[in-house]
C-alpha cells in the first residue's frame, strides 16, 4: 500500500497566511516562511503554498516570497495562484517550487496544463480544482467547478473537467469541496470517491478537516494525500495527531515525525 502524504496549505494573501470559512471570512494566521519553516520541521510531508487573491486580482504569484520559502524547507512544494503562462510557471519552478498548481487558467486554456507538464514532467503539473454541489437539494445532478477563488461558475462539470486536466498532463490534482471548506465536519467523501474512480492520476483531498479520523476518511474514500489549513495553522490538530490516527486506521505514514 503507498505511503499516504499529509499536507498543510499556505493560503497566502497580502504576503500572510489566511484562512477563513467556504472561501470567506478569512483571518490572519501567520506569517508564511516562519508557517513553512515549522510545518517541515513537524514532519509536513510536503506544502502547498497558494497565492488565493492572485487570479481574482489578475497579478502575478509572489515569487520572492516563493523562494523565501523554498529555502526554509526540504520537502516538496507546490505554488499556485496567477498562473497565467508557462513563463508564470517556470518562474515558479526556478524559485524552488517542485510543483506548479494551475486553476483559473487552465480553465480559460486547457492547453496551459500540457505546456506546463512539458517543462519537468507531469509530476510537476498540479491542476486545482475548486467543486460545489450543483443543487444541493438534488445531489443527482452532481457538481460544478469554480474558478477565481470559488467566485465564478466555470461552466464545468467536475468530472469531466478532471478528466480533461489529467488527459492533458496534469499528473495530480487538489480537489477542494467549497461546500465542506472550513466547515471542520470531514472532507467531501462522496465527491473524493467520484473523482478518484474517475481519474488515474493521485487526488489531493482539501476541504473540511477537523478530527484526526477525517484524514483517514479521506483515504477510505481513495485520497492518495490529504490537505488542510484551519486546523493545523490554530493548533487544533497536531501533524503527530493525524498521522498516528491514520496508521491505527492501517495506512501508511512516513515515519518519524
Amino acid at each position: 500500500m503507498l505511503t499516504r502524504r499529509i499536507i498543510p496549505c499556505l493560503d497566502v494573501k497580502d504576503g500572510r497566511v489566511v484562512k477563513g470559512v467556504r472561501f470567506e471570512a478569512l483571518r490572519d494566521a501567520g506569517d508564511p516562511v516562519d508557517q513553512a519553516r515549522t510545518y517541515a520541521r513537524a514532519g509536513a510531508d510536503e506544502l502547498c503554498f497558494l497565492d488565493i487573491s492572485a487570479s481574482l486580482e489578475g497579478r502575478a504569484t509572489l515569487v520572492r516570497l516563493v523562494e523565501q520559502v523554498a529555502r526554509e524547507v526540504d520537502i516538496p512544494f507546490a505554488v499556485g495562484g496567477g498562473v497565467r503562462s508557462v513563463d508564470d510557471a517556470e518562474r515558479l519552478l526556478r524559485a524552488g517550487a517542485d510543483k506548479v498548481s494551475m486553476n483559473s487558467a487552465a480553465l480559460a486554456d486547457p492547453g496551459l496544463i500540457t505546456q506546463v507538464a512539458r517543462l519537468t514532467g507531469s509530476q510537476s503539473a498540479m491542476v486545482a480544482i475548486d467543486a460545489k454541489w450543483r443543487d444541493p437539494s438534488d445531489p443527482s445532478r452532481g457538481w460544478q467547478v469554480q474558478s477565481h477563488g470559488g467566485t465564478r461558475d466555470a461552466g464545468r462539470d467536475l468530472l469531466e473537467w478532471a478528466r480533461e486536466a489529467v488527459d492533458r498532463g496534469a499528473g495530480e490534482l487538489l480537489l477542494t469541496s467549497i461546500d465542506h471548506d472550513g466547515t471542520g465536519k470531514g472532507f467531501a467523501l462522496e465527491q473524493l470517491r467520484a473523482v478518484t474512480a474517475a481519474v488515474r492520476v493521485p487526488v489531493i483531498a482539501s476541504g473540511g478537516a477537523g478530527t484526526p479520523h477525517h484524514f483517514a476518511d479521506a483515504f477510505e474514500a481513495g485520497a492518495a494525500a490529504a490537505l488542510a489549513a484551519s486546523v493545523f495553522h490554530f493548533g487544533t490538530l497536531s501533524l503527530a495527531q493525524v498521522k498516528e490516527a491514520c496508521a491505527a486506521r492501517g495506512f501508511p505514514m512516513r515515519w518519524p515525525i
